[in-house]
């Protein structure tokens, strides 16, 4: 069995569509994520689970499975990840080269940070922040 979170929060998100391996993908290209295991469904196509490892932070996901549910998933809402870096510029650069929507432009808060926000091709929000460089 693969190294796995056992600890803390660890967010699990589920990807419409059948877009699991498509996921993976790209948070490998946009947040430099590590993938550290998949299993996938009965029918061979579908994600069942997978790993992956962002700045040193757990991520785990799935395809979604209606029948399982009773139900579609929902689009994606009410809900934001956020990553904490040491270059929030680059960072979104890099997400939004593989395919991530700016929704809030990177700028200097009040609160101390350089922060943003972007919109993954699944529909999940993500803010990413670092502290101000001095």
């Amino acid at each position: 069995m693969a190294d796995r979170p056992t600890s803390g929060i660890t967010p699990f998100l589920v990807i419409r569509d059948q877009r699991g391996r498509e996921a993976l993908a790209f948070y490998e290209a946009a947040f430099a994520a590590t993938l550290v295991e998949t299993n996938f469904a009965d029918d061979g196509v579908r994600l069942m689970q997978a790993s992956l490892r962002i700045n040193d932070a757990w991520l785990m996901l799935s395809d979604e499975f209606p029948e399982w549910r009773g139900h579609a998933e929902p689009e994606p809402a009410g809900i934001t990840l956020h990553l904490r870096v040491d270059d929030t510029d680059a960072w979104v650069d890099r997400a939004v080269t593989a395919g991530a929507v700016v929704t809030m432009p990177v700028a200097d808060q009040f609160w101390g940070d350089r922060y943003g926000q972007i919109r993954d091709p699944f529909g999940h929000s993500w803010s990413v922040g670092s502290p101000i460089k001095a």
